[in-house]
């Protein structure tokens, strides 16, 4: 074999590996998290796991990401282990799709037909047909699909630049001899075994085998023990992929290495000390990529049949290898939805964007329950409900720090439209859902120390701050459900709600001023009120963020303060009423005469929103409605 020829070869090598490559990357993407989504609703059936696991397989081309995709969910504790069994072992036949895919190459027929099914014939108009996609694609899922189709074509020109290669060597000596040390079946599982691992690819280290047996000179006997070593060799991947795992992840891991050790060992036993008695007729066999894939698949299909009901042996057999500690069986549940955010999906991003979803709701919910726990204690004060606050607040700060760190990893990745604001959406969202339990926090502070000081707040300040705490969580209730469903039309409620809440504020200060200077409440404690309400406002300011993003997503050209102009200008009438009919359902308790004596005028409680300026909006809108109804005289 001269140089030239070892250069053809490693060309063919590297077009090979780099389809390969490209191909499952550009599968994923196409996807959009939805093979991840199958494997996350798997089903307690072992046989249905590995169906799934055989589909998602073979639909991404590559049983290592199924195995790091199952060792992710095991980390974040989306599936069990015993759920991951089937998968796992079903992704050892999904692997197989490829080398029929590769054996195409082998066709040999004088038919048209049959003739364009061979890679080098077909391959051309496939790479044109992707390369077309990729550039004159207007929707990234278009140029996706074109870039898998183009490195498909790209995989099997490389598959079939390899065996231009290596036909010559038919002829050389040397390579017979190489071929006949591959018949030795610890020599032959040691190679298949090597290459796969620094391969990281099965179907990579196949497709070479079955370009090498187009060369005519390698028997079954040489190939043989080569499959073997390389189904050993792809378990090699997600054990790679464990690593910094929770031992539960990394015995999905092994449990992969143990089935693939016990099923190659249990063949090469049998097989080898059958073939030493019966001298099977395919030892002496012509390797061909057609026979190799049919070996390939029909070893694993029965591995699968013959394992899967021993599968509860065989996860005993790691749980021996990986003991179960206490920690592990003492896990926060706090910590549980923070676990769904593993490295691992990052490569996936619409599906790594899900999690996120669901870690962040997940961290709304514990917002509201923060701040409705506040708001209780600043009436009756529960040692109890205080420390809950305390501890729903770290927990929060510790979602918001994990959460800003998964989503940068994120960042610049190919989303669709939906995912972009989505991205956008939690990206603007979780620093507002933050800052809410830090409020939630100051106020459980300043009850807390009323209490240590045995402070309370007179009657009519009880029944002012009970209609606020009810206004308050309203607004918090809104904007969690509207965030956590994506309602847009409960989310345009929340900033007329906001707009009373100012107008509370002002309304309970004001009240609480005229109390102190007519000596029925201490400065003391109208500094706590005080502090106590500006705290509400500002968790209600929060609450307006949120809506307004939530809205402002659906139209990226309108900056924030932008969006909420156009809001009052465009909606002016609809908002006007749903505040005015906030300002009434949260209307604080009516003033006493002797109440308004000392008060000056311009400290009236009075409705900011008169009833009189919406029915004026109304009779203005229905004219302008009936003016635009009449027909154009001139046409």
């Amino acid at each position: 074999m001269d140089f030239l020829s070892i250069l053809s070869l490693l060309g063919g090598i590297v077009l090979f590996l780099f389809g390969i490559e490209i191909m499952g990357e550009s599968l994923k993407k196409v996807s959009g998290g939805r093979m991840e989504q199958v494997l996350q609703n798997i089903t307690s059936s072992k046989w249905k796991g590995a169906l799934l696991g055989c589909l998602v397989t073979a639909v991404i081309q590559s049983s290592g990401a199924t195995i790091v995709m199952v060792v992710g969910f095991v980390n974040s504790q989306i599936m069990t282990l015993q759920q991951a069994v089937g998968v796992i072992m079903g992704a050892n036949i999904g692997t197989t799709v490829t080398a029929w895919l590769l054996s195409l190459s082998a066709i040999d027929s004088s038919n048209l037909f049959l003739q364009l099914m061979k890679p080098a014939n077909f391959c051309p108009i496939l790479g044109v047909v992707g390369l077309g996609m990729m550039i004159g694609g207007k929707k990234q899922r278009t140029k996706d699909i074109g870039t898998g189709i183009a490195a498909f074509a790209t995989l099997m020109l490389g598959m079939n630049r390899m065996s231009a290669a290596m036909s010559p060597l038919s002829e050389d000596p040397g390579f017979t001899s190489l071929l006949t040390a591959f018949s030795n079946p610890f020599i032959g599982l040691l190679i298949g075994l090597v290459v796969t691992a620094v391969l990281q690819s099965s179907s990579a280290s196949i497709g070479i085998l079955q370009a090498m047996s187009l060369s005519g000179t390698m028997m079954m006997s040489s190939a043989i023990p080569v499959l073997m070593g390389e189904n050993i060799g792809s378990a090699i991947t997600g054990i790679i992929g464990s690593i910094g795992a929770s031992r539960n992840a990394r015995r999905s891991s092994w449990f992969q290495m143990v089935y693939c050790i016990l099923k190659t060992m249990t063949f090469m036993v049998l097989f080898y000390g059958l073939n030493a008695i019966f001298h099977f007729s395919i030892m002496t066999d012509i390797a061909s990529p057609v026979k190799i894939a049919i070996f390939h698949s029909v070893f694993n299909i029965i591995a699968v049949l013959v394992f899967l009901p021993l599968s509860d042996f065989l996860l005993k057999i790691v749980y021996k290898l990986i003991p179960v500690t206490e920690k592990e069986k003492e896990e926060s549940e706090n910590r549980k939805e923070l676990q769904l955010l593993d490295p691992k999906f990052v490569t996936t991003s619409s599906f790594a964007l899900k999690q996120c979803r669901t870690v962040i709701n997940r961290m709304a919910d514990f917002t509201r329950e923060a701040v409705q726990l506040s708001t209780e204690i600043v009436l009756a004060y529960d040692e109890e409900k205080a420390n809950r606050v305390q501890q729903l607040e770290v927990t929060v700060d510790e979602y918001e720090d994990t959460l800003n760190s998964y989503l940068m990893r994120l960042t610049g990745k190919n989303y669709s439209d939906a995912d972009s604001r989505l991205f956008t959406l939690m990206i603007h969202s979780i620093g507002d859902l933050e800052r809410m339990t830090d409020h939630a926090l100051n106020i459980m502070q300043c009850a807390q120390q009323m209490n240590e000081k045995k402070q309370t707040f007179s009657p009519k300040a009880v029944e002012e701050i009970t209609v606020f705490n009810r206004a308050l969580n309203d607004i918090v209730s809104r904007t969690v459900k509207a965030f956590q469903e994506g309602d847009l039309n409960l989310a345009s409620t929340v900033e007329p709600l906001e707009e009373v809440i100012d107008g509370l504020n002002m309304q309970i200060k004001k009240r609480h001023a005229r109390r102190v200077r007519r000596g029925k409440c201490s400065i003391e404690l109208g500094v706590v009120l005080e502090d106590i309400t500006t705290d509400y406002e500002r968790i209600a300011d929060h609450c307006n963020n949120i809506a307004v993003y939530m809205n402002q997503t659906q139209d990226n050209e309108l900056e924030t303060h932008d969006y909420l102009e156009h809001l009052e200008e465009s909606d002016r009438l609809e908002f006007r009423e749903m505040a005015y009919e906030f300002e009434q359902k949260y209307q604080l308790p009516a003033l006493k005469k002797d109440d308004d004596a000392a008060a000056p005028a311009q400290d009236d409680d009075s409705t900011r929103i008169a009833p009189e300026e919406i029915k004026k909006d109304k009779d203005k809108k229905a004219k302008k409605k009936k003016k635009d109804s009449k027909p154009d005289k001139g046409n």
